[in-house]
């Protein structure tokens, strides 16, 4: 059962490697990344893997430490692998693997004492003063052969040990690549690739000018741009990625992705990690490790769907068909607007997966936000395709979304805060994001799943005809206000209007059928007007509409 269990989980993360517009959760990864240091002791593993399973959790994003896996050259030890996998099997979790290798968030800071030591084998990158800094030489065949060989032995260890059990289900080559404090290396290595004829697979991303004499090298096309030098330096970390890349799929198969610190608050390559799997280096990654599945964004900064919908991107054309880069989200800020920024992903961009970060250091206040939208994203995934999901994220300052669907439907959908009655709304503190799951189930059949939202419903000719009041805090015109019959009582409705049939309160059982919980009408649906989720609420709304004139 087991075997045959993974067998469908793989061909399930397959699939969404590669879908088209229908809308399935069959397998969305639920996950949560470790703090860097909580799987450094067996201890450690025992104690926090049942924490992430009671948390809602079905995968555990863990790192894999070259220094404690090889502390010596060429002598390996497995123990906290396979301790993280025999624990993960008895919570019923899933793993996914991080490779702490030659890089972690830029720095070569979780290589082994033996590397770290021998500068002259295992040489530094350098900034354009010529300073050395504590990450590993991208260009070096050395440092390329050490830490390929360390990750082939981890692949072949996790082949033998969990081949037809299929606890790890993923693996991240490296952590955050980038090069600080420059935008390139400047090496004597990385110099005489800089000086070099472009390669071929890469030529036509680059702009060329009219005048540039062939065979063109790197520095006659980008001279000092710091934005040509990241592009440079992005094809050859990507180059070394593909050498692991390969070689974990010739030996144990499985989905390969590589994570990028976001190019943030307007800094310039060198001052954010420079260089990594960024999407406006998407073609040049591509390129140069075309067996990477996927560029997956780790997600801290403000501006959370814009960030998502970057990486939600058409990937290099592959089979005569281009492929999408399905959105997949390692690392998050763990807070309590987790739980909706998930309900957003999956919803709006059908995400592979999401994962705040340090979970197992987080507040009770911040994980419960997690652990209430997982369970509604895992009823969300027993259900049968739909072709349509949209996915719902507010704030203060981003509060409302019109959505319209095929059969006439257009959704008015905001922040609950944006009702006039709720008193958290005014009182000065900040606005918890909403968000919630739409799906359409068939005409006038909506899903709504989440927290803090409102949906009200209308025709677009009733839409186009609305009238904006002001409502107080009744939900009805303020006192004095002009009604809508005495400033157009000359004008005449025309068309359909769309009513709510039913909002039902309903959970989704083992069967994909629905449960009915209760009827929200009257107060709850002010008296027909909306659908709505209070902020602090996680439900499940079933939405029937009907037409009448």
């Amino acid at each position: 059962m087991k075997k045959r269990s993974h067998i469908l989980l793989f061909c399930a993360l397959l699939s969404w490697l590669c879908a088209g517009a229908t809308v399935k959760f069959p397998y969305p990864i639920l996950g949560g990344e470790l703090s860097n240091s909580a799987a450094t002791s067996a201890d450690d593993i025992g104690e926090v893997m049942p924490r992430m399973a009671r948390l809602g959790l079905n995968t555990v994003l863990v790192p894999a430490y070259w220094e404690l896996m090889e502390p010596v050259e060429g002598q390996f030890d497995f123990t906290l692998i396979d301790a993280t996998i025999d624990r993960a099997r008895e919570n019923g979790l899933k793993v996914v693997f991080l490779w702490f290798g030659a890089w972690k968030n830029s720095m070569s800071c979780y290589a082994p004492a033996w590397f770290k030591q021998d500068v002259k084998r295992f040489p530094r990158a350098r900034t354009r003063s010529g300073k050395p800094v504590e990450i590993a030489c991208a260009f070096s065949d050395n440092v390329l052969h050490a830490d390929l060989t360390a990750f082939t032995a981890l692949m072949q260890h996790l082949a033998q040990k969990d081949r037809g059990t299929g606890t790890v289900i993923m693996m991240q080559i490296e952590n955050e690549i980038g090069m600080l404090e420059a935008a390139r290396d400047h090496s004597p290595l990385a110099e005489k690739a800089w000086k070099s004829p472009i390669p071929s697979a890469v030529l036509p991303l680059v702009t060329q000018s009219s005048n540039l004499k062939s065979p063109v090298t790197w520095s006659d096309a980008f001279g000092d741009d710091p934005y040509g030098e990241e592009k440079f330096m992005a094809y050859y970390y990507a180059c070394y990625v593909e050498h692991l890349a390969k070689a974990a799929r010739d030996i144990y198969d499985m989905p390969l992705y590589v994570n990028a610190a976001m190019n943030s608050r307007g800094r310039k390559p060198g001052e954010y990690p420079s260089a990594g799997p960024l999407a406006h280096l998407a073609d040049f990654w591509q390129a140069g490790a075309p067996t990477v599945d996927l560029l997956a964004p780790d997600i801290y900064d403000t501006g959370f769907k814009s960030w998502a919908a970057q990486y939600a991107m058409p990937q290099r054309p592959q089979d005569g068909g281009p492929v999408k880069n399905r959105l997949f989200i390692p690392e998050s800020r763990c807070c309590e607007n987790s739980g909706v920024r998930a309900l957003y992903a999956f919803g709006e961009h059908q995400a592979l997966g999401f994962s705040p970060f340090a979970i197992d250091q987080a507040s009770a206040r911040e994980t419960e936000s997690v652990t209430r939208a997982y369970d509604l994203l895992r009823q969300l995934s027993r259900l049968q395709p739909t072709n349509s999901s949209w996915g719902l994220l507010f704030d203060q300052d981003d509060r409302e979304r019109i959505i319209s669907d095929a059969d006439d439907v257009v959704m008015t959908c905001r922040h609950y805060f944006t009702l006039p009655w709720d008193p958290r709304a005014t009182d000065g503190s900040t606005w918890p994001e909403g968000g919630a799951v739409l799906l359409r189930l068939n005409k006038y059949e909506y899903l709504l799943a989440g927290s803090g939202v409102v949906v009200d419903f209308k025709t677009r000719g009733e839409k186009a005809q609305e009238e904006q009041q002001r409502l107080g805090e009744d939900g009805f015109v303020e006192a004095g206000g002009p009604s809508s019959n005495q400033k157009h009582e000359a004008q005449n409705f025309k068309g359909q209007r769309l009513g709510l049939l039913s909002v039902d309160e309903v959970s989704i059982d083992e069967t994909g059928h629905f449960r009915y919980l209760r009827r929200h009408n009257g107060d709850q649906s002010h008296q027909g007007r909306h659908a709505r989720i209070g902020v602090g609420e996680w439900k499940m709304l079933h939405i029937k509409l009907y037409s009448y004139e």
